[in-house]
């Protein structure tokens, strides 16, 4: 499953995010992963979340992230929940052009049985409507 935080900047977005990754790190009993565009809430999360900052593994692009998620995926069968934050800041792209990335992730959490949290700067009507069913 999928679910999208949406907002403009400020709005409360990353606390949000980062209170379910806590949260979801208690009562989980797989992994729990929170991907970031740098490491400035490193610290705001619980020892049991495993943190990862996506620019240091040279992703720039929808694809180069979608290829690193599907990674993260094959390479831990017992991953729960993956958080992304800061989503359009990794994948350096505007929302209106990811619908295919937001299909093939729907594709990658159905058959794996994980669940995605992404946070999106951009008001929840720029997002189409193809990526908007998933807003929390």
């Amino acid at each position: 499953m999928i679910y999208i935080i949406c907002g403009k900047k400020g709005s409360g977005k990353t606390k949000r995010i980062l209170d379910m990754a806590n949260e979801m790190a208690l009562k989980s009993n797989g992994k729990v992963i929170f991907v970031d565009y740098d490491n400035r809430c490193m610290f705001d999360l619980r020892h049991q979340v495993r943190y990862l900052i996506a620019p240091e593994f040279g992703i720039d692009n929808p694809d180069r992230f979608y290829g690193y998620l599907s990674g993260l995926v094959a390479g831990d069968f017992d991953t729960e929940t993956i958080f992304i934050d800061g989503f359009l800041k990794i994948v350096k792209e505007d929302i209106s052009k990811l619908e295919d990335f937001f299909l093939r992730l729907e594709n990658l959490a159905e058959k794996n049985r994980i669940n995605f949290v992404v946070s999106v700067s951009c008001e929840k009507e720029l997002i189409p409507e193809t990526i908007g069913k998933h807003i929390a």
